[in-house]
């Protein structure tokens, strides 16, 4: 099972490793820094000894990465992952604005039904099932996650069920949640938020979510 070494520092860029397991295009790693799409979350973009990955999926509580074909590693052989920074930064900080606007959302509105959400690097979604547009709530969230992010807060990550490489983060007096994706240490890192109401039909509202641009901390 491989090591999700991008919990104990989402901020590593180069990590080394081994190879476990191969199955023609698909390679395994006895441990990794490189994500692969889930909860929402889009993979990290790098490569693998060398190689560009062209995915990375979850496989149980493993992760499989496809290389190029004729990639020629083999089970054992030593390599190095390395990651795009500028993208997993975007990627840790959208995750958790959204987050933070999912858990104000539910504070504003308890009982509302989230129905779907995706984390890019570049823009956060979430859908909600409400009749009405949610922009009524805009002015609301844009005060209370500024509050957020001026209060500069850790953001503790830790396991809830290690074996199960079950996940939660924390901010305290603010919320907790459930959750496997790469996060930021401090509110503070999230910076200016912007938010965009998009109607989805069908008593679907959308909140879209961006962020200033920032660069990878040194």
């Amino acid at each position: 099972m491989t090591i999700k070494a991008f919990w104990d520092d989402p901020y590593r860029l180069r990590h080394e490793a081994r190879v476990s397991a191969v199955s023609v295009d698909e390679i395994r790693l006895d441990e990794t820094i490189f994500f692969a799409f889930s909860g929402g979350q889009e993979s990290d973009a790098g490569s693998i000894g060398g190689h560009p990955v062209l995915e990375a999926r979850k496989d149980g509580l493993d992760i499989a990465y496809r290389l190029p074909e004729g990639h020629d590693l083999v089970a054992g052989d030593a390599v190095a992952v390395e990651i795009d920074g500028l993208r997993r930064y975007g990627l840790m900080r959208h995750h958790f604005a959204a987050e933070m606007i999912l858990q104000l959302v539910y504070a504003l509105e308890p009982g509302i039904d989230k129905v779907g959400a995706h984390i890019g690097p570049a823009k956060a979604r979430i859908d909600f099932a409400r009749d009405g547009s949610i922009s009524a709530l805009f002015d609301a969230l844009q005060a209370r996650s500024a509050a957020l992010v001026a209060a500069d807060l850790p953001i503790i990550t830790a396991f809830s069920d290690e074996a199960n490489h079950r996940r939660y983060w924390q901010v305290e007096g603010f919320a907790q949640m459930g959750c496997g994706g790469t996060h930021p240490r401090r509110t503070g890192e999230i910076g200016t938020l912007s938010l965009k109401r998009k109607n989805q039909g069908k008593g679907v509202e959308r909140i879209e979510i961006t962020l200033d641009a920032r660069p990878f901390p040194a």
